[in-house]
């Protein structure tokens, strides 16, 4: 029997779909990490403050999910650009030799991390090595988001990250929506005017013209949009990420393949994420996805070559 000695979990409500034990499973047995073990809870903001404080010293992390990616923020010190940013974090991870920086009674220090902006860039990082696409360059390109909700904010945050992309395109059904949107852009991408926020009956203009594109409305909430795009039939030349993987592909994803450009779905950016937190949980290194170091390159390929096959089986 298998004597557990490192614990981590993924909470929200509601839960039974997370794939991240999935992930976070199969990564540990890829790095030989035989006494971790993550698993779900069904946690709710109300719940969270009795969830934290009935851990112990065998808890090593937690990932976030709906509606807890804010509610965390008290327990915790951001500790990375974007959790800081944005005031949202998907990653808390323990310190139990430190106090709480926060000063809550009982609990460790709590470091925390958002996970999900660099997810979706290394997503896109991967496709475009995969497929040998070139990613525009001197911030020449245009991105388009479709939505304007949470995760459209960490796709903005993730397209600044983007050396190429110079200009960012919302559309969304209530296009004043969102007020951290166009701060978010001025901060981080150069020139007076970086953003423009659309009504949504300007998405297949936006899209005809997008070097990137998001989608971050969930279910089936964008298959007008498919629709749309395929009865104008225009030629698109970018790289689409559809946060949705089921289902999978999407009817977004489709219209955007036979319109000529490459789709993929949000497993790519679920991966990513993932792989980052169990860097951060298992303290193997820091989040930062580049190392000149072979042995890195070497150990990550094989990680993340687990973790997807454990994804693609799931799915």
């Amino acid at each position: 029997m298998t004597i557990i000695n490192h614990r981590c979990a993924v909470l929200g409500k509601p839960i039974a779909h997370s794939l991240s034990p999935v992930l976070h499973n199969a990564a540990y047995r890829a790095l030989g990490l035989d006494d971790w073990f993550y698993d779900r809870h069904e946690v709710g903001e109300s719940d969270l403050d009795g969830f934290l404080k009935g851990l112990d010293s065998q808890w090593a992390g937690l990932s976030l999910t709906m509606p807890l990616k804010k509610t965390i923020q008290p327990y915790g010190e951001p500790s990375n650009k974007w959790a800081r940013e944005l005031g949202v974090a998907n990653t808390a991870v323990f310190d139990w030799s430190a106090p709480n920086a926060s000063g809550v009674e009982g609990l460790p220090a709590i470091r925390l991390y958002n996970t999900d902006v660099p997810g979706i860039r290394l997503a896109f990082d991967h496709a475009y090595r995969v497929h040998g696409v070139d990613e525009p360059g001197d911030r020449s390109g245009e991105a388009v988001i479709i939505g304007n909700g949470n995760t459209a904010t960490s796709a903005l945050a993730a397209c600044t990250m983007m050396p190429g992309i110079g200009h960012v395109t919302i559309v969304a059904r209530h296009p004043d929506g969102n007020a951290e949107l166009e701060p978010l852009a001025g901060k981080f991408l150069p020139g007076e005017h970086p953003i423009s926020i659309l009504g949504m009956d300007h998405a297949v203009e936006a899209l005809r013209a997008a070097d990137v594109a998001i989608n971050t409305i969930p279910g089936h909430a964008a298959d007008g949009v498919a629709a749309r795009l395929l009865d104008a039939a225009p030629a698109v030349k970018g790289t689409l990420l559809d946060v949705v993987y089921d289902p999978r592909p999407t009817e977004l994803m489709k219209a955007w393949r036979r319109c000529g450009g490459l789709a993929i779905g949000g497993e790519e950016m679920l991966l990513y994420q993932g792989m980052i937190q169990v860097w951060l949980m298992t303290g193997i290194r820091g989040e930062d996805p580049q190392s000149t170091d072979p042995a890195d390159r070497e150990r990550n390929e094989a990680l993340g070559s687990a973790m997807r096959q454990a994804l693609e089986e799931a799915l």
